[in-house]
């Protein structure tokens, strides 16, 4: 845009020497001052946080001296059509640095500093250096698990490093946690917020443009860079009410599961009612390619637990429930049978407060959050789930909640803060499991 500075610019300084000036604007600048040991940075389209992402890396590279640095992206799409040139622009154009495209490695011959460059598709890729500092872009996309973010804490325990993660708000899932936490005060995280406006090269005709053609809930998360929820979901999930912290569940609890086989794609959800209130908690998820009878029986009964109730499958589905009572696991077909009445009863247990997610069911929340009919040219819903072969863990929570009988509106009894050590730890899962920070 005329009028307005690079974002880089080659000057000399008072002896001479060329050095390189960043022009950041006022978003850019609050992260790039900021000391928190995980920054996140939540920018509108056009905002200005891949362009930025390669500095930050710079400094920190800088400050820590040699060794591996990682800069992972959502998917080997996005690595080769944005990270790779933002990061060859400064390392390899302006800094003398050499790319080795068969390692997907950027390096300095005259040192051991290199940026190891990932996709966050591939979680083991993640998991192949100690790295000093992190840079991940674009991490908020569905298609980033949080098991990535917590490989990418794994390479940083070692040095403590520092984690940049740039990305707009896609969806609400584990990074909406993270953001929760740096509202309520965690002093390991800041969240720098700007919007696509805030970049003084984005037209203010293009940002008003979108603000009047598209619905609102999106035009704010995608040029605003505020999680909102969509126009059209279906459940009624209010993080303030239905998500909590977890809790050593007791063992005279009742304790429901949920599965949706699926051919390609399966999922499961575990429920614990609360005998008192009635209050059912999601305690655990799975979902993953789909698993034939052996394997699925395995999967849900390897955690040893009694359960009241195991229900799943579409009420053609007789022949996969036979083999899975053969195999062990006594499996009956939900007995609400229409899809439009289990969303219902899902909404009910929502409204009366009688459904609660534990906060590490992070695929789960995030799908519930964004479950949702598809809109008309009005921008109004309509009867049409929107996507809805890729909501696997909602129907098995629909399937689940068919086992919670139906009450009126209850309290919870009140909890303790759960400390890390007081969670059930089970045996042989040990190293499967990582402190989520």
């Amino acid at each position: 845009m005329k009028g307005v500075p690079p974002l880089v610019e080659e000057v000399k300084n008072a002896e001479g020497q060329r050095v390189l000036r960043l022009n950041f604007h006022p978003g850019q600048l609050k992260a790039w001052n900021s000391e928190a040991r995980f920054v996140l940075v939540l920018a509108g389209t056009q905002g200005g946080k891949t362009t930025f992402g390669p500095h930050w890396l710079a400094r920190e590279i800088q400050r820590c001296g040699d060794g591996d640095y990682l800069a992972a992206t959502a998917s080997y799409d996005l690595l080769k059509l944005k990270m790779l040139p933002a990061l060859s622009d400064l390392f390899v154009g302006r800094m003398g640095w050499k790319y080795h495209a068969g390692d997907r490695v950027i390096y300095n011959p005259q040192n051991t500093r290199r940026i190891i460059l990932r996709s966050m598709e591939a979680e083991g890729g993640l998991e192949s250096a100690t790295a000093k500092a992190a840079w991940l872009d674009e991490c908020g996309q569905a298609r980033v698990d949080v098991r990535a973010w917590e490989a990418v804490q794994r390479r940083l325990a070692i040095h403590q490093g520092r984690a940049l993660l740039t990305t707009t708000p896609y969806e609400w899932n584990w990074l909406k946690v993270l953001h929760d936490r740096a509202v309520a005060g965690d002093p390991d995280f800041e969240v720098v917020r700007f919007t696509s406006k805030d970049n003084p090269a984005f037209p203010d005709r293009e940002y008003y443009r979108a603000k009047k053609t598209m619905p609102e809930w999106r035009f704010r998360m995608f040029y605003d860079a505020e999680f909102t929820l969509p126009a059209g979901r279906i459940w009624p999930l209010d993080p303030s009410v239905h998500i909590v912290k977890p809790f050593t569940i007791p063992p005279d609890w009742h304790r429901i599961v949920g599965v949706d086989p699926g051919t390609t794609t399966g999922a499961v959800v575990w429920l614990a009612v609360e005998p008192a209130s009635g209050v059912a908690y999601a305690y655990r998820e799975w979902s993953g390619p789909g698993l034939d009878a052996e394997r699925l029986a395995h999967r849900i009964l390897e955690y040893g637990e009694s359960y009241l109730y195991v229900l799943g499958g579409s009420p053609n589905e007789d022949d996969y429930r036979t083999r899975l009572a053969l195999h062990g696991l006594p499996i009956v077909a939900p007995w609400v049978a229409s899809v439009e009445a289990g969303i219902d009863r899902v909404f009910a247990l929502f409204r009366l407060k009688r459904l609660l997610i534990f906060e590490t069911l992070h695929t789960l929340i995030g799908q519930v959050s964004r479950y949702s009919r598809e809109l008309d040219a009005a921008g109004d819903p309509t009867e049409r789930i929107a996507d809805r072969h890729s909501f696997h863990l909602c129907d098995a929570l629909r399937y689940a909640c068919c086992g919670v009988p139906m009450r009126g509106e209850v309290k919870p009894e009140a909890r303790p803060e759960p400390s890390p050590r007081s969670l059930p730890v089970e045996e042989d899962k040990v190293d499967e499991m990582t402190e989520f920070v």
